[in-house]
């Protein structure tokens, strides 16, 4: 197997700076563009259904392609296993949701209704068993590199990581709520999700421009300085 020259790494951490920004920049387009498609109350995921759906079936591989791309460099800057791991994960999950088509919900699209009373097929419960890996995987990938940040003083970046877990996990709970026809939130459902998914993909992109930024020679810490000698 050929060795990976910085140039070679420099590509993988590119590929972590572009994923987030392209995935968002896409739905929103689509969403805004799609007839009958309500941004505040209907999931990304539901994009994915009807004419033009495969754009967004696309867009899911596209950035699990290019975050598995990152987990790649991600290993190579940090020196470390589970956190990388996790983001692949991440990335694979994603991949998975652009393969299997989820089930109608909230109305979307026109003519279906607010909740199947049980999934339509398997691909929509593999669509959805496996978004929640992605999610649950993202959210510790948060919290294991907030500890290694800890470990090595970078108190503000810990802060954040945690912050991003937290808030991922928060917003994405209420539209989870909301995507059952919970009363109270069923109208902003969509809203909740794509605060989570921003969240998200805000912390990646930011830890991938991170890395670039710093990438000295050697083993790195996460906050991407070299590590002491031992």
């Amino acid at each position: 197997m050929r060795t990976l020259t910085p140039a070679d790494h420099w590509r993988l951490l590119l590929c972590g700076v572009v994923a987030g920004p392209l995935f968002v920049v896409a739905f929103l387009v689509q969403g805004a563009l799609r007839p009958h498609y309500d941004p505040l109350r209907h999931p990304v995921s539901s994009l994915a259904l009807g004419p033009g759906g495969w754009v967004q079936a696309v867009n899911f591989v596209v950035a699990g392609l290019l975050t598995l791309a990152f987990a790649a460099g991600l290993r190579r800057a940090l020196h470390r296993v589970w956190g990388p791991v996790l983001v692949g994960v991440w990335g694979a999950g994603l991949i998975g949701a652009g393969l299997f088509t989820t089930d109608p919900v909230s109305g979307y699209p026109p003519g279906t209704p607010g909740l199947l009373p049980e999934y339509g097929s398997a691909h929509a419960a593999l669509h959805d068993y496996l978004s929640l890996a992605a999610f649950v995987a993202l959210v510790a990938a948060c919290l294991v590199l907030a500890a290694g940040f800890a470990r090595d003083r970078e108190f503000g970046w810990a802060a954040y990581s945690v912050a991003s877990g937290a808030g991922f996990t928060a917003a994405m709970a209420a539209a989870t709520i909301a995507f059952s026809q919970d009363p109270a939130l069923v109208a902003h459902g969509g809203l909740y999700q794509r605060v989570a998914i921003t969240i998200g993909w805000a912390w990646l992109t930011l830890l991938a421009l991170r890395l670039l930024r710093r990438r000295p020679a050697g083993p790195r810490t996460p906050a991407g300085r070299p590590r002491r000698p031992s």
